[in-house]
């Protein structure tokens, strides 16, 4: 499985959304800037609704809100996750991941350029606060 990594420091939900429609960065930024969505808007990593826009965009449905993150045997098959939750100037931030459930295998997309795997399971590093089913 090929995870698609972001090609700018802040464009985690462009990323995401392409990983979750099978879609290259390049194309998904296309679709997002003709849509008026931008990587350098910080608000894609502060907002749901961009990439909820974008999904809905190719016609995929998405739970109404944010559920509260219990355990990872709780999440559904696919859905977007929200981690490394952080404030700038009293607004909430976040890095999105998307997490996948295949076969009975669990892991999670992650777009970061950093990460020497993309495709991670070490589910005890990472610190989801909610999360949005995606209903493929």
């Amino acid at each position: 499985m090929k995870v698609v990594v972001q090609e700018e420091i802040s464009g985690c939900g462009i990323a995401s959304v392409a990983n979750i429609l099978g879609k290259s960065y390049s194309e998904m930024k296309a679709v997002a800037n003709a849509m008026g969505i931008h990587a350098e808007d910080k608000s894609l990593w502060s907002d749901t609704r961009y990439v909820r826009k974008l999904l809905a965009s190719a016609g995929v449905e998405t739970s109404a809100g944010e559920t509260p993150f219990e355990s990872w045997s709780k999440l559904p098959d696919l859905a977007l996750l929200s981690i490394k939750h952080h404030q700038e100037e009293g607004r909430n931030f976040w890095h999105w991941v998307v997490f996948k459930r295949l076969e009975g295998r669990a892991m999670v997309l992650d777009s970061a350029s950093y990460l020497p795997s993309n495709i991670r399971t070490d589910f005890d590093e990472m610190q989801p606060k909610w999360f949005i089913e995606v209903k493929k």
